[in-house]
């Protein structure tokens, strides 16, 4: 049984249907996908991983350019070759539920956790339609399963959708203030017709007022449409997630990035790894098997997640003037040797270039003149 219909416990299912396996999903909100609280950008290389690509409905926009702001400069990256597309989150969760559905899945909406026990050999769940007994429990539940989570890896977010003149076509825009948005930053996607994603989040802010004075800072004319306000995860990793015959994925697990709190790939590749290991361990009777699932998650991932986790930690100390120094350090060599790599979904090697420039060298300059500031100004 699996408790979430996010793409983490969609994909689980998916995979232990195919294979033949029983298996039921609850989810507590009215439908699929509910609430979008994703940008939905991914690259189509991720997507056909993942076994799914977005039809007609739920492709919004695809990605040419990066622009990325200080608060004084910027840089621009090339994204062609790395074929990023923006999607209809909530249409792309309903597709995987679709092909869930379809392996002989059975999906239920409107139907809440409410607590689990052991019984011998099985699981007893309890839930807002009554008790449903399995031999292996898969929590998608999200951040609230987070039980060790702390402040540090949690920040509020906001996320508007809206229509403005000032939304380019096919460029991603990423605002960085260390006063106004600490440890985080402004992104805008456009998702097409003049319509885009606008969010924000950061330590300790409003984000609403924080959002809605960045809009309004633009000047020009806008509507929006829907609000959504919802917490990211950006600890990295929980330390195990397999106990027993649970399984823990995706949000849940912490598997979304620490850079940007993203995690379509990363969550959904949990959920297929998650759902090979159960199918494997029905079919060889052994649940060791089942520890599968994280080490070869952790062998995808964890070298990634570990160089996001260091940039998170740099990104989190640094003031405004270090962040302009940082960007002025960026060779036009460099920009194009990270727009260079194709691949969007495993970004610590372009990290690693960044820090193999001449911003290397400049890099413990920078961090003692901040440190310094941070002391005169306490």
């Amino acid at each position: 049984m699996i408790a979430g219909g996010s793409i983490a416990g969609l994909a689980t299912a998916r995979e232990c249907s195919s294979n033949g396996t029983s298996t039921i999903v609850i989810e507590e909100d009215h439908e699929i996908g509910t609430p979008e609280h994703c940008g939905g950008m991914v690259s189509l290389g991720g997507l056909q991983k993942l076994g799914v690509l977005p039809d007609s409905n739920n492709f919004q926009n695809a990605i040419s350019y990066a622009r990325i702001f200080s608060k004084s400069t910027s840089f621009e990256l090339n994204a062609e070759k790395q074929n990023v597309i923006v999607v209809d989150r909530r249409g792309l969760d309903k597709q995987i539920a679709n092909q869930a559905e379809k392996a002989g899945a059975e999906i239920r909406a409107k139907c809440s956790f409410k607590s689990f026990s052991k019984n011998q050999d099985r699981y007893i769940v309890k839930t807002s339609e009554g008790e449903i007994e399995c031999k292996y429990f898969v929590d998608a539940k999200g951040l609230s399963s987070l039980r060790d989570a702390t402040k540090d890896g949690i920040l509020a977010s906001a996320q508007f959708e809206i229509y403005a003149t000032w939304i380019e076509g096919q460029t991603v825009e990423i605002f960085f203030d260390s006063e106004k948005y600490p440890g985080f930053f402004v992104w805008i996607i456009p998702s097409g017709e003049g319509k885009g994603k606008i969010g924000v989040a950061g330590k300790g802010i409003n984000t609403s007022l924080a959002l809605n004075e960045f809009i309004k800072s633009r000047g020009k004319k806008y509507s929006i449409i829907r609000k959504i306000f919802a917490p990211i995860w950006i600890g990295g990793p929980r330390p195990s997630f397999i106990a027993d015959r649970t399984l823990v994925v995706g949000d849940a697990a912490g598997q979304t990035k620490p850079t940007t709190a993203g995690g379509i790939f990363s969550c959904g590749m949990a959920g297929i790894l998650a759902g090979k290991a159960i199918s494997k361990a029905i079919e060889k009777n052994d649940d060791q098997l089942l520890h599968e699932y994280e080490k070869n998650w952790k062998s995808m991932f964890q070298k990634e997640f570990n160089s996001m986790l260091f940039a998170r930690k740099v990104l989190e100390r640094l003031d405004n003037k270090s962040i302009d120094e940082i960007f002025s350090s960026l060779s036009r060599k460099t920009i194009k040797d990270v727009s260079n790599f194709s691949d969007f979904d495993f970004h610590s090697s372009a990290l690693d270039l960044f820090l193999k420039t001449k911003i290397a060298t400049n890099l413990t300059k920078i961090l003692i003149g901040n440190e310094l500031r941070r002391i005169f100004s306490s």
